[in-house]
Order: structure tokens, then sequence, then C-alpha cells
């Protein structure tokens, strides 16, 4: 676990996203590896993006909660272009952006990109797990494909 950094430190450690009150506790996760996504206190439920509230039961009893990583693609695209980011180069193909249903619960997704398999080989419904790259110097979450789930 890494040592806990202030508000300022984490932000400049992710300069290319908003960082508030609501998200700096994924953002700290993922400077463990962790993917957290916070869950209700007192309905149980996970959501994501994170809000202040539980947008199921209104409570704002919530916890940062690590999950598995594990799920399927539910949504795939395939970008021409877009804005720069490390390891994403537009002129030699698509970039791949998913969204992933976790399987802790249904309908909680979180989105990223594949890494280790061929644009061909992504899919809808494929099962899929988590990774981690290095992306401005900080973990940046990702999926791979899991053995055997590419046809």
């Amino acid at each position: 676990m890494s040592e806990p950094i202030d508000d300022a430190a984490l932000v400049e450690r992710f300069p290319w996203v908003q960082i508030d009150h609501d998200t700096k506790h994924i953002f700290r996760g993922w400077l463990d590896k962790q993917l957290l996504i916070n869950r209700c206190d007192d309905c149980g439920r996970f959501h994501h993006p994170p809000k202040p509230i539980c947008p199921e039961c209104w409570s704002s009893k919530l916890t940062p909660t690590e999950v598995s990583g594990r799920g399927v693609i539910h949504l795939a695209m395939f970008l021409h272009q877009g804005a720069p980011a490390p390891d994403v180069d537009y002129t030699k193909g698509p970039h791949p952006v998913v969204t992933i249903e976790l399987e802790e619960q249904e309908a909680l997704r979180f989105s990223s990109t594949i890494i280790g398999s061929p644009i061909e080989d992504i899919k809808i419904g494929l099962p899929v797990e988590l990774d981690w790259i290095d992306r401005y110097g900080s973990p940046f979450p990702v999926f791979r494909i899991c053995a055997g789930g590419a046809s």
C-alpha cells in the first residue's frame, strides 16, 4: 500500500482527470492498483460513477469498496481519433474503448480500454479481467480478455 498523499499531490499524480471530493478515493485506490467503487452502507448497492449519495436509496453512507475487476464486455467502441494519451497511436489503427459490466452487480459498469488483444478479438460478451498500465507516471486500470475468451 502506498503512502497516503494529500489532495494537492493526488491532483498532480493524475493531471488528465478532474478530481473532486467524490472521486478522490478512486484515484487513491489506483495508486495501490485497487479498483474502488462506491458501495452504499445502507442498501448494499454499488454505483459508478461516484456521486455524493446512493442513487438507489439516497443514503450518504458510502464506502469505497474494492471490486474484482472481472466482468464481461458490455460495449465496445473503436476510436480513430481523439485526445492524445500515452500509448495511444491512432495512426496505427483504432483505439478500443470498452465498458465492462463488473461481476459484483448487474448494471455496474466501468469504462477503460482492452490491452493484449487484436481489435478483431474484442467483442461484446467476452469475459475480461482487470490489469494495470502506467499512464503519465501513475497506475491506470485496463482490461484483458480472459484466456480462452476470444474465438
